[in-house]
């Protein structure tokens, strides 16, 4: 009797027993976005209802205590963390002159006129009042997954946006921790020298020390997937600390640990996918059902002023937002639909909002009042972001696509062939880096045995191997498909698979060690570029990928009038883009004038330029490739366009001056027809053809050298 009694006091309302909180918070995580789905509704807003409905002001069916707080701060925390890892300031270098100046405006205008709004038609007190105007300055990118899924993430209006949040959270999250200070007592000029000194020593650690060690952790646990997620996240948490320690707001420090973390962090690395997975899946929604459990909206059904409230702050937000895009729009102009999309992927409030409002309330700076009508204009604002961004958006794929010529849609297909186990989950990640984004064909890693007795056994470690190596990127919902093939030789079952599986791209491992049969009839290396035509990546990669600071490539004369030249250029592009990397290329004048052409019109990467021309003397880049740099060579196959001579000999002054380094060896696309009826007799006296026939000889003379010694005991 005594323990069904106890089980039935914790039965009762609100919950209080551990499991039955966690249960139910997971049932509403798992249940409300799928129930309201239909509805379009945001699952931000969402999980606040729900924390609405659940907590005190509600069914009063969970008390805000305990747990719900703990993981609420948390999530706190871990959505401003996301706030910055998001920002890409690569992106942000391209157009700073825009998005710095949107970046002000989208600051300026809504701060000033929400002030005074606040001050003399809400009639709030000083600080009140400074908190909720800059309330209005703040802007969350949840429309961006929209126009991710549209491809124009690298489109102006898209990038002047990303750009602009950078400028208007950090201004705003700086302008809050000195409203919040001054609001103290404690208020002096000493008090605030040593805030000053604590913030730039906090800002240092976070923005320069943190990148360093950071890249130092990973280039030391490279294949360590779980340790580098805690890493991450205590590097975080830490700087959530020295943030408290300067005096600033425990959110900024999150903050700035996600724009200082970025570049390290690609995005379609296994760490990125794990870290937004866990964050959106159980810390983010705890955090919004908590702020969910403080609101009381029948604080809107007491009067008309709770009303009056929420709707001037929606008013305000939104006109606000708006006349930032529209004056955006007018100084650089940019067409209707481009300043449309502006202000849809601006206009919602959500991350910082919901963090600065909460963080005042707790302190006392607000009341429920515009605590419940920045809810409303959470509500309201995302879903105007959403449904603007959908329509702009779609309006501004149909008016680009008009402007350029349609192309042939090719279905990307990459191939990674694994001879070294050790560098399988390294070539994968370079696959996923210079895949398209949006392509939905799986990656192929592949094992290749020569035919022979141990055939099956080697098979079987090989399948093992790559089972393993495909588990590395399991948490990043990229689609593996194992594929394993015995074959007379490496070469040949490498190229069978890429033809029989229309294969677009190659990513292969640098093999350092040449015997005395590959001098002669060409190692797997020479025979794969002879026996295939598409564009080759073949990596000797000493550090992680997310590691080097730059790219640098050097080109051959004539690589524009390559057919595979913009192929290579957009996945470099992408590569580029993935790891935050700076690019510098190599080449002679008029290449590099063509490369710098399509940057500016297309690619849009942080690009330098050096002429270069001696390929005789390529050692020469030694001193200049650092090791903190990717450096890809850009080759040709014979009978292309752009081969010459001394081509041949790169893969061995590679070998030679840059075995220390990190480097790519590119080999573009080559047109199907180049090695058809014209290039016949290259064909059959290539290097693979012999190899395969001394494969062949070979085992026959294994197999009668067999038979006479089994005979012979």
């Amino acid at each position: 009797m005594g323990i069904s009694s106890s089980i039935l006091m914790d039965l009762t309302t609100p919950f209080k027993e551990p499991v039955i909180i966690f249960s139910m918070v997971l049932g509403i995580i798992l249940l409300s976005p799928i129930l309201l789905k239909a509805l379009r509704i945001p699952s931000i807003v969402v999980m606040i209802l729900a924390g609405v409905a659940i907590g005190p002001h509600g069914f009063n069916l969970l008390a805000r205590d305990g747990a719900i707080v703990l993981f609420g701060t948390v999530g706190l925390l871990y959505i401003m963390f996301l706030a910055g890892l998001e920002i890409e300031i690569a992106g942000f270098r391209k157009n700073a002159k825009t998005s710095v100046s949107f970046g002000i405006l989208t600051f300026i205008i809504p701060f000033i006129l929400g002030f005074f709004v606040c001050r003399w038609i809400l009639h709030l007190d000083l600080v009140p009042a400074l908190i909720t105007s800059s309330m209005f300055s703040t802007q969350t990118l949840v429309a961006y997954p929209i126009v991710s899924r549209l491809g124009i993430t690298r489109s102006l209006p898209v990038m002047v946006t990303v750009g602009g949040t950078i400028i208007t959270d950090t201004l705003v999250l700086l302008l809050f921790s000195i409203i919040t200070n001054a609001s103290k007592d404690t208020s002096t000029s000493e008090f605030w020298l040593r805030l000053g000194i604590s913030v730039v020593l906090f800002a240092s650690i976070v923005l320069f020390i943190y990148p360093r060690v950071a890249r130092w952790f990973f280039s030391k646990l490279e294949n360590e997937g779980g340790s580098q997620f805690i890493f991450v996240l205590t590097l975080v948490f830490i700087a959530a600390f020295l943030s408290q320690l300067a005096g600033l707001e425990h959110i900024i420090g999150a903050f700035l640990a996600g724009i200082s973390l970025s570049r390290l962090i690609p995005p379609a690395s296994t760490l990125k996918n794990r870290l937004v997975f866990v964050g959106n899946q159980i810390f983010i929604p705890f955090f919004l059902i908590n702020v969910g459990m403080i609101i009381d909206l029948h604080v809107l059904f007491d009067g008309p002023y709770a009303v009056f409230v929420a709707a001037v702050l929606v008013a305000v937000a939104l006109s606000t937002k708006y006349i930032a895009a529209m004056v955006t729009k007018w100084s650089f102009g940019l067409s209707r639909i481009e300043g449309n999309l502006i202000f849809g992927l601006s206009t919602a409030h959500a991350a910082a909002t919901l963090a600065i409002i909460l963080v005042a309330f707790d302190l006392g700076l607000l009341d429920e009042t515009i605590l419940n009508g920045t809810i409303i204009v959470i509500l309201i604002s995302c879903l105007v972001s959403s449904f603007v961004t959908e329509a702009a958006g779609r309006n501004y794929v149909v008016s680009e696509t008009k402007k350029i010529e349609p192309q042939p849609e090719i279905i990307e297909r990459i191939l990674i062939p694994v001879g070294n186990p050790e560098s399988a989950r390294t070539l994968l990640d370079l696959a996923m880096l210079i895949r398209n984004p949006s392509s939905k064909e799986p990656l192929y890693p592949l094992g290749v045995v020569e035919d022979g007795q141990q055939a099956r056994e080697q098979l079987i470690r090989a399948r093992r191997s790559l089972q393993l190596a495909a588990e590395h990127i399991s948490g990043n919902e990229t689609s593996v498909q194992i594929l394993t093939r015995v074959d007379v030789s490496i070469a040949s079952g490498i190229s069978g698979a890429v033809k029989e599986l229309g294969i677009t791209e190659v990513v292969l491992g640098w093999h350092e060690r040449v015997t005395t049969t590959d001098k002669i009839f060409g190692s797997i290396l020479q025979q794969v570029i002879h026996s295939t035509d598409q564009m080759l990546w073949i990596a000797h990669v000493e550090s992680p990928l997310n590691t080097f600071n730059r790219i640098a490539i050097v080109m051959p004369p004539n690589a524009e009038f390559e057919a595979g030249f913009f192929r290579w250029l957009e996945a470099t592009r992408q590569l580029a883009h993935q790891i935050g990397a700076k690019c510098m290329f190599w080449g002679e004048r008029k290449t590099l004038e063509i490369v710098d052409a399509i940057n500016r019109s297309k690619l849009r990467l942080e690009a330098e330029y050096s002429e270069f021309t001696d390929w005789e003397d390529l050692k020469s880049l030694k001193n200049i490739v650092k090791q903190t740099d990717l450096f890809i060579v850009v080759s040709a196959r014979q009978k292309s366009v752009s081969h010459f001579s001394a081509l041949e000999q790169v893969p061995f002054r590679l070998n030679k001056h840059f075995h220390t380094k990190s480097f790519i060896l590119l080999y573009p696309v080559r047109p199907e027809f180049v090695t058809g009826d014209l290039n016949f007799e290259y064909s059959v006296l290539a290097p693979s053809s012999f190899k395969q026939n001394i494969a062949r000889i070979n085992n026959i003379g294994k197999t009668v050298y067999r038979a006479f010694s089994n005979k012979g005991k």
